[in-house]
């Protein structure tokens, strides 16, 4: 049995309008939150029933896209008797995000989410989205940790074999 699975997308009337999220000098990127309540970081991964994506930039945030799921686990990390695969239809969900966060995640779900090329971010208590895309927009604007350097250099195509850190002293 698939999960069920609902896209909106949400569809930008005039375009220009956000020209400043189309190619800002930081870096752009997609980042999917887990939601229960389309406010918080609040969901297990596995468990989520929503995922909204959002588009980060230096300059701004917006909501793109909200991926809703019919099935999902109880917030403890067990999954039922069921023995459905619920991590691969929501990994599928937010390909082409760059980061996730997540309440909780397991280690073998985790695996699976970084090799699909999504760095995933866990809370230690529920946080409000809107917290969670400033915190990124201030990496962007700032100096970004290796981690983050790493992935926005891999999304514009440079190699992605050093941090960034080459000739530093170790």
């Amino acid at each position: 049995m698939t999960a069920s699975v609902r896209r909106l997308r949400l569809v930008d009337p005039d375009p220009a309008e956000d020209s400043a999220l189309v190619k800002p000098a930081g870096g752009r990127m997609k980042v999917a939150i887990a939601t229960q309540d389309m406010k918080t970081v609040d969901a297990h991964f596995a468990g989520a029933r929503t995922f909204a994506i959002y588009e980060v930039s230096t300059e701004g945030s917006r909501m793109l896209e909200v991926i809703r799921f019919d099935a999902g686990s109880n917030q403890d990390g067990s999954h039922g008797e069921d023995q459905d695969d619920r991590i691969a239809p929501r990994i599928e969900a937010i390909r082409g995000c760059q980061l996730l966060f997540v309440r909780a995640i397991g280690g073998p779900a985790a695996a699976r989410v970084v090799n699909a090329r999504i760095h995933p971010i866990k809370v230690g208590t529920d946080e409000a989205i809107g917290e969670v895309l400033t915190r990124v927009q201030t990496m962007l604007k700032g100096n970004p940790p290796p981690w983050l350097r790493k992935i926005l250099r891999q999304e514009a195509g440079e190699s992605a074999d050093t941090d960034g850190l080459a000739g530093a002293p170790a």
